[in-house]
């Protein structure tokens, strides 16, 4: 078994191993490195070495955790990057049993997503008053969310060279850097136009002028704190009182499209997910919409419709 001389070390082999693993975003793995982090400060404080760890100490872990009300999603990513941390461990050698092989996920249930309706994202759009260029932008990062259902991430990284406005669609590289092509309606269009004669006057630094969202006071590509803090700005000068972000105006997408009568699978490709269950928690909408389909379509009342 080999020694653990130095667990920075150790971390340091760990976050080069799990840049090769398929399908985590940079998202997940700075998640899963801040985790380990977090979880090796705990370990420090007790008299268990690392190599030493048993399930019973990685759960009472966890429920340290639960008692300082870290929610329920977060505990499960948690869960999931210390099965990663360990298996690397026992992969490479440091460990012989693996503690997280029977370490159970907290259940997380079923969120149904906040959203907004048609009038307050208009209401949004509207609350940008202004024909300075931060408002032609701002203009443009509101109808890219909205219009494309762009995750926060792929609307930083998305990249001048990938819209394809005349044709009305662009591409986007999501999460795994899977590409997506994304139809673009006419009012994302025309944002976008509008935004692109700003951009051409943006000096951007070198590496960054590839990407379409640059800070005109940087020169480089707009951060997600940064998109976070316009669009809960927006939302709060449209008088919306409930906590906004980036990823609302997503599932704004998915849900009006839904309502409007899209297809499932047309959907789930149009957010890049996956597995069409993560797209099936949409299926919440409309209640009333979707027992009056049953009422009309379903056999069993077709006598009713004469």
């Amino acid at each position: 078994m080999r020694p653990i001389h130095d667990v920075k070390k150790l971390q340091r082999e760990y976050a080069a191993h799990i840049i090769l693993e398929r399908g985590l975003s940079e998202n997940t793995r700075d998640a899963y490195l801040n985790d380990i982090d977090k979880f090796l400060g705990w370990l420090s404080g007790k008299a268990t070495m690392l190599r030493h760890v048993e399930l019973a100490d990685i759960q009472e872990f966890m429920a340290g955790l639960h008692d300082l009300g870290i929610s329920p999603r977060s505990q499960a990513r948690i869960v999931s990057g210390l099965r990663s941390f360990f298996r690397f461990m026992r992969m490479e050698g440091y460990i012989e049993d693996d503690p997280t092989e029977l370490l159970e996920a907290p259940l997380i249930g079923l969120h149904l997503p906040e959203f907004l309706t048609v009038e307050e994202i208009d209401a949004m759009v509207a609350s940008i008053d202004a024909d300075s260029e931060e408002a032609v932008r701002n203009r443009a990062i509101i109808e890219v969310l909205y219009g494309c259902g762009l995750r926060v991430s792929e609307l930083c990284n998305l990249e001048i060279g990938r819209l394809y406005l005349t044709e009305g669609y662009l591409v986007v590289r999501g999460k795994g850097s899977k590409e997506r092509l994304v139809p673009l309606a006419e009012p994302t269009i025309r944002a976008i136009a509008d935004y692109l004669e700003v951009r051409a006057t943006i000096e951007a630094k070198a590496g960054e002028e590839h990407y379409l969202f640059v800070s005109a006071r940087r020169g480089t590509r707009m951060s997600r704190s940064m998109i976070f803090r316009i669009v809960r700005q927006l939302a709060d000068l449209a008088g919306i009182r409930r906590t906004i972000s980036p990823h609302t105006l997503r599932h704004s997408f998915a849900t009006h499209l839904l309502d409007g009568g899209a297809n499932l699978r047309a959907i789930q490709q149009m957010l890049g997910h996956e597995s069409i269950a993560a797209t099936e928690i949409y299926l919440h909408l409309d209640r009333t919409h979707l027992r009056d389909e049953i009422l009309t379509y379903h056999p069993r009342n077709a006598g009713s419709r004469k």
